[in-house]
């Protein structure tokens, strides 16, 4: 919290901010400005809200912040950056980016809003190190109700590659380094994506669909063609990295590419051992790297779920009661700095404190779940119970009377 006091400028809200944080990382069941407000001992959510909607802090300099926080304490010179999105189901029409759009939390059409993040995946660890929400079309079209929801006049339509690129770029341009970046079809088809990586020097690993169509000396050809011209030999058996349980192996081959521009192009190839289901990747590295490293660098985009998993079990990521975007940003870049957090000092136990062989390693969760326990658990009398309880009430009584008080109107 210390790294970010700067961006406060009063210190009652960088004090706020904090109990935010810690409310983040307790064990409530459900995490909002009115539960974190009671757990932290204060006598309204009052607060909290103003912290989100209306104090002056700069949650995009803390974002920066958290970015700069996770690469230094996770640093891997073979780290790579994961870039997806998830989507959080919504109620209504005026959260802001919100529309009916496939949410893979729900794995379906919702109505949902969507962010895309860029996680930082070393061997240490990972972490989301930015986000950006993305916004539709539906309401870039509407400035009224960008407007309405916070977003500045100059707010234009981006896709989420788009919006990947713009978090790559700002990653980079902060003096980071970083030699691969890996995502789904989503990003893998998007060639000015692709260019721009290239044009930075960046390798990547991209997933395509089964129709990309990509050219070899023998002409073109769609991506499900050229590996039933694959030769048995040519199968290689290799971990994609650890999972839960085990090492996860699949067969994978990797064909060269005819492509005029500099570097070593390729599609890489991954059949499922039990199944035979297949997956493609578009690859570029500037120097030619060997199949293993190509196998690395797509295994890697599984840290991305992991993260997501952990942010939202752990830190309450999806869990916003928030409808304008100010008030989004400022939750979701405390949430990345509550899961940073733990994702370091797990880091920097297992360095430390390796675990004997009859322990699991410490998880983000255990070490949740000690850290609140044993050194922030707050304690409140029945007084502080009792209040918040006529609170709770008292704010149910006035949202009845409203409620009553529109319907009488239109029904005259």
């Amino acid at each position: 919290m210390g790294r970010i006091a700067g961006r406060f400028a009063r210190y009652e809200p960088r004090l706020r901010a904090r109990r935010l944080v810690l409310g983040l990382l307790s064990d409530l069941p459900r995490k909002n400005c009115w539960t974190i407000a009671e757990w932290a001992g204060e006598a309204s959510p009052h607060g909290m809200q103003h912290l989100l909607c209306r104090a002056a802090w700069d949650a995009d300099a803390v974002r920066d912040d958290v970015r700069d926080y996770v690469v230094e304490h996770l640093r891997d010179e073979t780290a790579v950056l994961v870039v997806d999105e998830t989507g959080d189901v919504k109620k209504g029409t005026h959260t802001v980016g919100v529309q009916r759009q496939y949410a893979g939390t729900a794995g379906r059409i919702e109505n949902s809003q969507v962010a895309v993040y860029v996680v930082y995946a070393g061997a240490r660890g990972h972490a989301a190190v930015d986000r950006e929400l993305y916004i539709p079309r539906s309401w870039t079209c509407d400035p009224d109700r960008c407007r309405a929801a916070g977003l500045g006049e100059d707010t234009v339509f981006a896709t989420k590659p788009e919006l990947a690129r713009t978090m790559i770029e700002r990653f980079l341009d902060a003096g980071h380094h970083v030699g691969w970046v890996t995502g789904d079809e989503v990003y893998g088809g998007n060639p000015k994506l692709r260019t721009a990586l290239e044009a930075r020097g960046i390798g990547y690993v991209l997933a395509v669909a089964c129709s990309a169509e990509v050219a070899t000396g023998a002409g073109t050809f769609r991506a499900d063609a050229l590996v039933k011209k694959v030769p048995k030999r040519a199968w290689q058996k290799l971990s994609a990295g650890r999972g839960a349980k085990r090492q996860r192996f699949y067969d994978w081959a990797v064909i060269n590419l005819a492509d005029p521009r500099p570097g070593h192009h390729q599609l890489l190839i991954r059949r499922n051992r039990a199944t035979g289901e297949l997956a493609y990747y578009r690859c570029y590295s500037p120097d030619s790297v060997p199949l293993t490293t190509l196998v690395r660098v797509a295994g890697s985009r599984w840290r991305v779920e992991e993260t997501f998993q952990s942010e939202k079990g752990l830190a309450g990521l999806d869990e916003h009661q928030a409808r304008r975007y100010p008030s989004w940003s400022r939750w979701v870049t405390l949430a990345m700095l509550a899961h940073a957090f733990l994702a370091v000092v797990r880091a920097d136990e297992h360095a430390r404190n390796p675990a004997p062989d009859a322990l699991v390693p410490l998880s983000c969760n255990e070490i949740q779940r000690l850290f609140i326990t044993v050194v922030v658990q707050p304690l409140h009398d029945i007084a502080h119970r009792l209040g918040w309880s006529d609170w709770r009430r008292r704010h149910q009584q006035r949202s009845r009377t409203s409620h009553y008080q529109r319907q009488a109107a239109s029904q005259t």
